[in-house]
Order: structure tokens, then sequence, then C-alpha cells
């Protein structure tokens, strides 16, 4: 089975125009978003990408980073994306600060579900073109048909 991002998204996890200082900030207004769209624990959520991002910076360049961590209570692998208003320092590989974030979450025991997703979603951000689109996309719901990819699926 390929991983779409259509398979690790809700509307209500995608959210255009989020303010946060840090990434503390971030990563709580994250687990926010993910206790909402999914029902986890949002402090545990903080928690675990906070142990994962200790082990290294998941900003990957271009202004984009693909925090993630593996929590139980969590049936299968779901993402909350967000664009920040302002870019925030992620000590990203290039130095950049980030602006498009795509939180990946998976079962304790998701392995190869994980890396595949991880793969997806970072195919998908390193096209520049995507990415401008995705900057330039007006409000939540646009940045859901562009991710979800609505327009392609409408246009076979």
């Amino acid at each position: 089975m390929t991983t779409e991002l259509s398979d690790l998204l809700t509307p209500e996890a995608v959210l255009a125009g989020l303010g946060a200082a840090n990434k503390k900030t971030l990563f709580q207004q994250l687990g926010a978003a993910a206790a909402r769209a999914y029902g986890v624990d949002a402090k545990l959520v903080t928690e675990r990408l906070g142990e994962r991002e200790k082990l290294g910076s998941t900003g990957f360049g271009g202004g984009i980073a693909i925090p993630h961590g593996k929590l139980d209570g969590i049936r299968h692998v779901a993402g909350v994306f967000v664009r920040l208003n302002q870019p925030i320092d992620f000590a990203a590989i290039d130095d950049l600060p980030v602006d498009l974030v795509f939180m990946l979450l998976s079962p304790t025991g998701a392995g190869a579900e994980h890396l595949k997703a991880l793969a997806c979603v970072s195919r998908k951000l390193r096209d520049r073109n995507f990415a401008a689109k995705l900057r330039g996309a007006g409000s939540d719901d646009a940045l859901f048909a562009l991710l979800v990819g609505v327009e392609t699926r409408d246009a076979a």
C-alpha cells in the first residue's frame, strides 16, 4: 500500500497562519491540534516531539520541518500540517527558519508504516512548486485541498 497525504490528514488537522514564537510553543500547538483531530493526549504528543527533536533537528531545509514521534493510543499514522505566520528557528540542516510543518504521529509498533509516511511527506514537500503553493494558499480549506490533491482527483 502506498501512503498518500490524504491517508494521513483530516480537515481539522490542517492549520493556516499559526503563530508560534519557537519550537517549544509550536510543539505544544501541534499537540493541541492532534488532540482535537485524533483524540490523543496533547501533552504526550508535545513530549514525544521534544524527545525526537533532541536527537537532531527535523527541519530538513527549504523552510520545512517534519517533526514526528511514536505514540501509544493512536491506531494509524496521522498528521497535522501547519503553515506558520512567521518562520521560526528550527536548527534546520540549511539554517533557514521554518514556516511549513508537517507533524507525523505513528503507533508505537509501526516501523515500516512510519518510515513510509515520512518518505511520502518528505517527497511531497521537497517539491519547490508544491511548497510555494502551500505558502500561497489562503485558508485551512485551501491548504487541505492542496495537500490531499483534491484538484488532481477531480481532474482525473
